[in-house]
């Protein structure tokens, strides 16, 4: 399986190499100590020394962030390595004031240590991730779509299906359209503009079940269409409103989404109504939960994701990386 080189503009990417180099200075430096003073002390030190270097080298990879994911993460990690080593030589010269002389030998091999065991370990880290992608990808293709809502939407075509043919035979084609877009292999990340048009399907089939009950305001002004998000994400969301806002509902109800771009920030809102059901909540549980994992798998800490009660209705809101096709 080929493992997609490393992505530098990822927070949660920066936070663990830092960590990483961090805890290689903290085994270099009790190697040689005597005591847990020394060791501290030493540890500083080295640290003070390290940070200057480690920081310029993060720096000019983040910068070229999206040059890089072009190439394998063999070519990206010979290129980190060389860059670790650059941005050493660069400070040597500041860096040797902060302590005793040492041996630039000893530092640039220091240095590519560090940096190819740091390399090696979002490598390992990178592959161990991408089974659990499809592993989620496969648990979200099993529990997309509830066993009631397929016999629901049967029973809405056969309920119509002599009074108005037509309809019913749209809804047919809305009911193969949703289950060919749920059967795909959903390997990569997909437009919202064909995350839309799924959700828009569903909206078909239960509102012919629901009739003037299901009622649906999209926002959609500040969205941009192109932008790549995780595959069925939208479509569940819009279920669980459903499912326990509307549903329950004796009256019509009416569910809110509103997707809109702020910087490089894509933010999505989906508010329904709670129903009169708070029991109703913990069945989001099962559906939220998977989404949220896919959203770490895919982004890791650049995605986040709210959900809860506020101000009457049931809210949940996603705030992702902005990410389009590169052209």
């Amino acid at each position: 399986m080929r493992v997609p080189p490393p992505d530098f503009r990822n927070p949660g990417m920066l936070v663990r190499t830092l960590l990483l180099i961090h805890l290689l200075v903290l085994l270099t430096v009790a190697v040689g100590s005597e005591d847990l003073v020394s060791w501290v002390g030493g540890s500083v030190e080295m640290a003070g020394i390290v940070e200057w270097p480690l920081m310029l080298c993060l720096t000019v990879l983040y910068a070229l962030a999206p040059w890089l994911r072009r190439y394998s993460f063999r070519c990206v990690a010979i290129c980190a390595i060389v860059l670790a080593e650059v941005s050493l030589l660069l400070c040597f010269p500041w860096l040797v004031r902060l302590s005793e002389p040492q041996s630039p030998l000893r530092w640039s091999l220091w240095t590519c240590a560090a940096a190819s065991l740091a390399m090696a370990y979002l490598h390992w880290r990178m592959s161990a991730a991408a089974p659990a992608i499809a592993e989620a990808r496969m648990l979200a293709l099993n529990a997309r779509i509830r066993p009631h809502f397929f016999f629901n939407s049967l029973n809405a075509v056969l309920g119509v299906i002599r009074t108005d043919p037509r309809r019913a035979e749209q809804a047919l084609e809305s009911l193969a359209d949703l289950f060919r877009a749920l059967m795909q292999e959903n390997r990569e990340l997909v437009t919202l503009q064909q995350e839309i048009d799924v959700a828009n399907r569903y909206l078909d089939l239960e509102r012919l079940r629901l009739g003037e009950r299901l009622r649906m305001d999209w926002d959609l002004r500040h969205c941009p269409l192109d932008a790549l998000v995780p595959p069925l994400m939208l479509q569940p969301l819009i279920e669980n409103a459903v499912y326990h806002g509307v549903e329950p509902l004796a009256e019509p109800g009416e569910i809110h989404v509103r997707i809109a771009q702020r910087g490089r920030d894509l933010h999505i809102r989906v508010v329904n109504p709670l129903g009169g059901e708070i029991k109703h909540l913990s069945g989001n549980r099962m559906a939220l939960a998977n989404i949220r994992e896919r959203l770490g798998l895919f982004f890791d800490l650049e995605a986040h994701m709210e959900n809860g009660p506020r101000d009457g209705c049931y809210e949940v809101h996603i705030r992702l990386p902005l990410k389009k096709e590169e052209k």
